[in-house]
């Protein structure tokens, strides 16, 4: 008779294999010079194309950059990479904020510029205006 979970010891969940990114400084002499070697970004986020407003686009973010690539787990396929660093995302006031956190943790920084807004002004007479360029189409 065959149940569920009755294959016993039949499923064997293997532990993570060693890569060359989990070693730890502490082992190489060296104890914090791993954590203050990171690369982190500055940046201040886009307006999503689900919302009409600027909603969540003035503060800047702090995020730190992948030390190890994504791979599927071989158990569930999963998603997953060696750090959770990439998981961190840090929200400031002001551009100077960030780069002064950066800055006291000692991390290597990288600051992206915003991009200025250049609305185009329209109007809904221009629809029916006499030098369209474009044919009405109903």
């Amino acid at each position: 008779r065959i149940c569920f979970g009755s294959r016993g010891p039949a499923v064997r969940i293997r532990p993570p294999r060693p890569t060359a990114t989990t070693a730890t400084t502490a082992e190489q002499g060296r104890p914090n010079e791993g954590m203050n070697a990171m690369m982190v970004r500055i940046y201040q986020p886009a307006k999503t194309a689900m919302q009409s407003g600027r909603a969540k686009t003035k503060e800047w973010i702090l995020e730190y950059r992948a030390e190890s690539r994504r791979v599927p787990e071989p158990l569930m396929g999963w998603v997953s990479a060696g750090d959770t660093t990439n998981q961190v995302r840090i929200p400031f006031d002001s551009r100077e904020e960030a780069v002064a956190f950066a800055k006291k943790h000692g991390f290597a920084y990288t600051v992206q510029g915003t991009r200025d807004r250049r609305p185009k002004p329209k109007a809904y007479a221009d629809n029916f205006a006499f030098g369209r360029k474009q044919n009405w189409t109903h």
